[in-house]
């Protein structure tokens, strides 16, 4: 299931559509893992990690794992093309990931291996696009050409 905020029906499937033909430098996804049953054993999350790796095409360089008492797993691994992290609560069987891709890396098969693996009944997934290179954004402002009264509108300088 991919989940873009705010939109449902025919409105999410053409975000979809338009979000497919803007090229980015990586695509992040929020990953949401329900009714998971394998999340509290650091070992079998590594193994999990390997496999999603494997299947997404993009090249382990590191896996580094705390397990937490009485529960929960918390860790990432360093990729080439980015990372992969989980957040584990096995008290209320979900796990919060990420998985951020650069290049050909397909995180849509590592997110699709986790869920397998750590066996989880749900999952939904938020896409955001990195690096966006094909346009600008709407509400992006470059400091260096804009105006003051610009700058002072622009969403990230707001407190």
């Amino acid at each position: 299931m991919l989940a873009i905020a705010g939109l449902c029906g025919p409105q999410q499937k053409e975000q979809q559509n338009e979000q497919q033909k803007v090229r980015a430098l990586g695509r992040h996804l929020i990953v949401e893992l329900r009714d998971a049953d394998q999340i509290d054993c650091p070992e079998h999350v590594r193994s999990s990690f390997v496999r999603a790796v494997e299947a997404s095409g993009a090249t382990l360089l590191s896996i580094h794992l705390h397990r937490f008492t009485p529960q929960g797993v918390s860790g990432v691994a360093i990729l080439a093309e980015s990372h992969i992290s989980i957040h584990s609560w096995p008290e209320r069987r979900y796990a919060a990931l990420d998985v951020f891709m650069c290049g050909d890396a397909d995180p849509y098969a590592a997110a699709y291996s986790l869920k397998k693996s750590l066996g989880a009944r749900r999952m939904s997934i938020i896409e955001i696009r990195r690096g966006v290179i094909d346009e600008a954004s709407p509400n992006e402002v470059n400091p260096e050409e804009a105006s003051p009264e610009e700058i002072d509108s622009a969403p990230w300088s707001r407190s």
